[in-house]
Order: structure tokens, then C-alpha cells, then sequence
């Protein structure tokens, strides 16, 4: 029986402790590693080469998209399940259209978690029963519902950076894009979604589902 080598991604030690209680038991999961950011996980994929990571998708720093991105760039062959706590779009797609492999909500229970991994692991891939539901009543491709779907992968990841409250060189920094670069995102991003200031920004993102009521 051949070994499924996985790395937990999760801001949350306490979140990444019960998962890996839960796959030590599991005969052909091993956790090779944990890592607590974006950045940390390129770090430790590079170093312990796992076959599945899982994958948080709110995270200080880079975050799980980006963090996702970057990973199969540099290895296409991983696999990726995103598990979170969101299960509205436009979190599925945007993973999904990354490269993931599986997206999974973080209520799923044990036996979800493990079906997921072994999936993937053969190359399938694996969507929760919540999210399909909610993929399925929603519509995969809306069209308008949810003002930020007009955004870009970039977009998007500027705009969770700065209401996180990441300066303009720190996202500058950790993008690897120019601070005039940024400043123009920033900008474009107050024309689509009809805000001046990163309050607004701030206040519309939570409105909508897409941070947490503030971090």
C-alpha cells in the first residue's frame, strides 16, 4: 500500500493539530510537515515534497490562492486540496481555475477529509458534498451576482492584502510587483467596485463574504 505524503497549511495551530490527529490514524497518510503561511509552505513543499497539501485559503501573507499558484507552478504534479471556511463563490472557482485539486469546507467530517486526499492522490478530483450543493444552486459561471467576480486572480489577491492592511511596499514585496504597480491596482480596484478609500474597500469585502468580520 503505497503512502500518501501530505503537508498541512493553516494559520491556526490549533486547526492543523486536530487534522493531523485525525490522518495519523489513517494507515496510508503521513503528515511530513506543517507550515503556518503561504510562504511557509512553498518553504516546506520545496523541502519535504509531499503528494497532497492541504491547503488553507485565508491566510496572513500570501494566502492560499497565491500560495496554490505559485506551488504548481514550480510543481505541477502536487496536489492541492483547499479547506476552508468558505463555501460561497467566488472562493471554489478561483481555487479551481488556480489548479486545486479538491476543495473542502473545514465543518466536513473525518472520513471526507480522507476520501478527499486518497482522491486526488490518484489524480482525481474531489469537490465536497456542501460546495457542490452550493456550486450547483448558485451556478458555476454567475454572471454579475457578486460585484467581486469581475476581479482578476491579481486583483483579488491585492485587494485581501490591503484590507489585511498590508502596506504598498509589503504587497510590493511579496508579490514581487512594483510599488507603482500596486498603487495602479489599488486604484483600479476602488473603479470596479465603486469605493475611494481602503475603508470602503474593507467594509465591501466583509459585506460580501470574502474576510472575516475584521482580522
Amino acid at each position: 500500500m503505497n503512502t500518501v505524503k501530505v503537508l498541512l497549511v493553516d494559520d491556526h495551530q490549533l486547526v492543523r493539530s486536530g487534522i493531523r490527529r485525525i490522518l495519523d490514524d489513517a494507515p496510508d497518510v503521513e503528515v511530513i510537515g506543517e507550515a503556518g503561511s503561504g510562504e511557509e509552505a512553498l518553504r516546506q513543499a520545496r523541502s519535504e515534497q509531499p503528494d497532497v497539501v492541504l491547503m488553507d485559503v485565508s491566510m496572513p501573507g500570501i494566502g492560499g490562492l497565491e500560495a496554490t499558484r505559485k506551488l504548481l507552478r514550480t510543481s505541477p504534479e502536487l496536489k492541492i486540496i483547499a479547506l476552508t471556511i468558505y463555501m460561497e463563490e467566488p472562493y471554489p472557482s478561483r481555487l479551481l481555475e488556480a489548479g486545486a485539486s479538491g476543495y473542502l469546507t473545514k465543518g466536513c467530517d473525518v472520513e471526507e477529509i480522507l476520501r478527499a486526499i486518497r482522491a486526488v492522490a490518484r489524480g482525481e478530483r474531489y469537490i465536497g458534498a456542501d460546495i457542490a450543493r452550493q456550486m450547483a444552486q448558485e451556478g458555476f459561471t454567475r454572471q454579475g451576482a457578486n460585484c467581486f467576480d469581475r476581479l482578476s486572480q491579481r486583483e483579488v489577491q491585492v485587494m485581501l492584502m490591503i484590507t489585511q492592511g498590508y502596506k504598498t511596499q509589503e504587497i510590493s514585496d511579496t508579490l514581487c510587483l512594483s510599488p507603482k504597480t500596486v498603487s495602479t491596482y489599488r486604484y483600479r480596484l476602488y473603479e470596479k467596485l465603486g469605493v475611494e478609500t481602503d475603508v470602503e474597500l474593507t467594509h465591501l469585502a466583509i459585506r460580501h463574504g470574502m474576510i472575516d468580520q475584521l482580522q
